[in-house]
């Protein structure tokens, strides 16, 4: 039985929304296709988190998997927006519920990525990074006209489809990779954003034509300029690997990335092109008089329609199984570049500590000199709480890097295991929808050969 707070009894079902999954091409199925399938079919099963030492009500593994769906347009106008909702599954004891759901708007994820940033990056914890804001397609949500936007129509006119479907996946995703981080998803902030049943406090910082958006791009105008200035004298080998490592291997994700975005383009236009022979073999075999060669550009223009629409579905396939995963990841390398440069501004920190510590001592050296003990006291109360101040600028640069190499295997163990996963199903697709499209030439083969 749901609860009037939007969380559901341990034990029972939600009668949840049928979200789109990849299996729609099946080589024994018949031959019949669903043209609202096209962008659907391709969207990959939620990550499945490995979290080890977090704490559960009943024995094995913790586990915690969360789905957003129907996106829903609330209100009208400019101030209107997308609502989703957000479901969770989880045997967490963090959480007061099993099973439960929530609604939530796309600045409440752009609030929670801030506060856990704000809360972790300082102690060297990698956050996945949060879904791009896109002005124009927000604007056409708000300008468009319906309250359903899991629908063609729904969210308006001129409202792409494939742009609400990318933003919630998206979300999804974002959602999921925190909750595989044995520490973010027990953070106050990550379980009051899925189990609460209110309202989140507007994060009006997170608007991009804002004051406060604005004063951010002069902040990481500043932070790039500090990292093309500041060159840090490492002494730890591991990391200049690490670095250059996680810099050469983004730089091949995004030409990857950039290869796979012109294959689907490739692949649509195919499509389109596809279905143009369709329509023209069939507007030919109408006016043809010879009966079974009318018969087989009949039959020709049915198998190029199907067609289409495999390719169609094969450049979701590109799109949603392995192009979302290489941005994810490129989002994910610029999250650790951000930690590598936190630390970076921790060394820096340290370093000003102990310049100040030494000109506090030369102040007080001086003082001696010249025995002006009414001064001494004090200068000696300074050096030591810059000498205090070094320690902790010391051992925060040490806790930072430990961390960092500990996130850093964390993150390649998982990094492993979701490629190994995307590959292996995007292969799986790939020939699912070849063998589909032979039984369909195959198909059309004894029809040609009729033709007296």
């Amino acid at each position: 039985m749901e609860t009037t707070n939007g969380t559901l009894d341990h034990g029972e079902t939600e009668p949840s929304a049928t979200q789109p999954a990849f299996d729609n091409v099946d080589i024994t199925s018949p031959d019949e296709e669903n043209e609202n399938d096209i962008f659907e079919s391709a969207i990959q099963e939620p990550l499945s988190p490995v979290l080890e030492d977090v704490p559960t009500d009943e024995a094995g593994d913790a586990f915690i998997e969360i789905s957003v769906s129907d996106p829903q347009k609330v209100g009208d106008g400019m101030g209107s927006y997308l609502a989703y909702k957000v479901s969770t599954k989880t045997n967490i004891l963090k959480f007061k519920k099993r099973q439960f759901y929530t609604m939530r708007r796309f600045s409440d994820f752009l609030g929670l990525h801030d506060l856990l940033v704000s809360k972790y990056l300082r102690l060297g914890r990698i956050i996945p990074p949060a879904p791009e804001k896109n002005i124009i397609g927000a604007t056409k949500v708000k300008m468009g006209s319906g309250q359903a936007a899991q629908t063609d129509a729904g969210a308006g006119a001129g409202v792409n489809p494939e742009w609400i479907e990318n933003r919630r996946a998206s979300l999804e995703r974002f959602l999921n990779r925190v909750a595989q981080h044995p520490i973010l998803c027990q953070d106050t902030d990550f379980v009051n954003f899925l189990e609460s049943d209110q309202e989140l406090p507007r994060a009006v910082n997170t608007a991009a034509l804002s004051g406060a958006g604005v004063m951010r791009l002069f902040n990481k105008v500043g932070e790039t300029v500090n990292k093309i200035t500041y060159k840090m004298d490492e002494n730890d080998p591991w990391f200049n690997d690490k670095i250059n490592e996680v810099e050469t291997i983004d730089g091949h994700m995004q030409k990857l990335h950039s290869a796979i975005k012109a294959l689907v383009a490739h692949r649509k236009e195919l499509a389109t092109l596809t279905g143009g022979v369709a329509k023209s073999a069939a507007l030919l075999s109408t006016c043809e008089e010879h009966t079974g060669l009318s018969q087989a550009l009949s039959q020709l223009a049915d198998v190029e329609e199907k067609v289409e629409l495999l390719r169609s579905e094969q450049a979701n396939s590109d799109l949603y199984i392995l192009s979302e995963t290489i941005k994810d990841y490129i989002g994910l390398f610029g999250a650790i570049k951000d930690v590598f440069h936190e630390r970076v501004k921790v060394f820096q920190n340290w370093q000003h500590a102990q310049l100040q510590l030494t000109k506090k001592r030369e102040n007080k050296a001086k003082l001696e000199l010249q025995e002006r003990r009414d001064k001494l006291e004090f200068a000696q109360k300074e050096v030591e709480e810059w000498e205090a101040k070094v320690q902790r600028c010391q051992k925060e640069f040490d806790n930072i890097s430990t961390e960092i190499k500990k996130e850093m295997e964390r993150f390649e163990l998982a990094r492993a295991r979701d490629f190994k996963s995307t590959i292996i199903k995007y292969l799986e697709d790939q020939m699912a929808h070849q063998q589909q499209q032979m039984k369909y030439w195959e198909a059309i083969v004894p029809v040609a050969r009729d033709i007296a």
